[in-house]
């Protein structure tokens, strides 16, 4: 564990999902900072052991789809089966593909709402009785701006993570009396790679629409998810906090 501020999580298990590359690693590398045993969970096993590498501390890996039904609950499971149940959880996943109204067809929304919905709403399902049994837990889910503000062309994306949010604030209601506290993240741009293979190398154009003049940095974003994981973070649930560099317009 680094020295500085202690979060109070050392030797707590936690859940990353979407970990092997960008803000999810990010999240994890936190939190293995912090002392959490960390479990990486994504799609490729050759990149979550490139993931790994780069991580310290007690560090496990599980390959997992979260867009096929039932495989929350068997990364739960394996889990548990593989360094215990986990205290922490943070919900990742992978944006579905761009698109409008006049240019998504029906059946494009259930494998959306599978991946950016229904697949944290499983995680929980699975997860959230351990914490609440032990009266500790921490659920953060990484949305997205668009969820204050909706993005243009990204309907599919617009549409499941307003969803999850709302089943986020409503749990976080009930599983608040058991020392549970569930929150979300709402991402604007960030330095990763998937930034920069959609931007290329050189992302000034992207800065200069955020009021802060950069885009944001993932380790950054990593250490607040972490601290929505500590000890200290106790009293905050059923908070949706932007992560934008002020770039989103709305009051709220």
């Amino acid at each position: 564990m680094t020295s500085g501020f202690d979060l109070g999580i050392n030797g707590r298990v936690a859940l990353v999902t979407g970990a092997s590359s960008g803000l999810g690693l990010a999240c994890a590398d936190a939190l293995a900072r912090a002392g959490a045993r960390v479990v990486l969970a994504a799609r490729s096993a050759e990149r979550l052991a490139d993931a790994a590498a780069t991580l310290t501390g007690d560090v496990t890996t599980i390959e997992t789809d979260l867009s096929e039904p039932g495989s929350a609950t068997r990364l739960v499971e394996a889990t548990q089966a593989s360094v215990g149940a986990p205290d922490i959880l943070i919900a990742n996943a992978g944006g579905p593909p761009p698109g409008t109204f006049s240019t998504t067809a029906l059946e494009s929304y259930p494998e959306a709402l599978q991946l950016n919905l229904l697949s944290t709403v499983e995680l929980c399902l699975a997860a959230v009785p351990g914490m609440r049994e032990r009266r500790w837990g921490r659920v953060v889910a990484i949305t997205s701006i668009s969820v204050r503000e909706p993005i243009p062309n990204l309907i599919l994306s617009n549409t499941a993570r307003a969803g999850l949010t709302g089943f986020l604030k409503t749990l976080s209601r009930e599983v608040a009396p058991d020392g549970v506290t569930v929150n979300s993240l709402q991402p604007g741009v960030h330095e990763t790679d998937r930034l920069k293979t959609v931007y290329g190398d050189d992302l000034s154009a992207v800065a200069a629409g955020v009021p802060m003049g950069r885009v944001g940095d993932a380790g950054d974003f990593g250490r607040i998810a972490s601290f929505l994981c500590s000890e200290s973070a106790g009293f905050i649930t059923g908070a949706a906090i932007p992560v934008d560099g002020g770039a989103a317009h709305g009051l709220q």
